[in-house]
């Protein structure tokens, strides 16, 4: 028997404030193991194999508007959603994979009303000005 979708957003680098990729999938663990894998495509061309950053959300169809709405971010806001929850840019693959990654900071929040407000537009000028380093 399949394990449940858990559709989610996630976010690849190269390194620390290096190359990103931005993707969406409904088995995290399986597609990172993909990225890793590759030998051709974006990700092997530019060694984007850390995961730094993803979201759990409750359907497919949020989390495929969250990967749109990411993509269009300016580089600064990906880095300060990136920094909120991951300020060492540690790779969480392993972790994850393991089962020993406390997910609740990763856990989107709930969405009401218009989903296109909650799951967007980004952060605040504020926020990345404000972000450390």
């Amino acid at each position: 028997m399949r394990d449940p979708i858990q559709p989610c957003v996630y976010i690849l680098a190269s390194r620390r404030n290096g190359t990103l990729y931005t993707g969406v999938t409904g088995d995290l663990v399986r597609r990172v193991a993909l990225h890793r894998a590759a030998t051709a495509g974006f990700c092997a061309t530019y060694g984007v194999h850390r995961l730094v950053y993803f979201e759990l959300l409750g359907r497919m169809e949020d989390a495929i508007l969250r990967e749109k709405r990411v993509k269009r971010w300016r580089r600064a806001w990906k880095l300060a959603l990136i920094e909120g929850v991951n300020p060492g840019w540690e790779d969480l693959y392993q972790s994850l994979r393991t089962g020993d990654l406390n997910l609740a900071p990763f856990a989107a929040p709930p969405i009401r009303g218009d989903r296109r407000d909650a799951l967007g537009p980004g952060p605040s000028p504020d926020q990345v000005r404000s972000r450390p380093g």
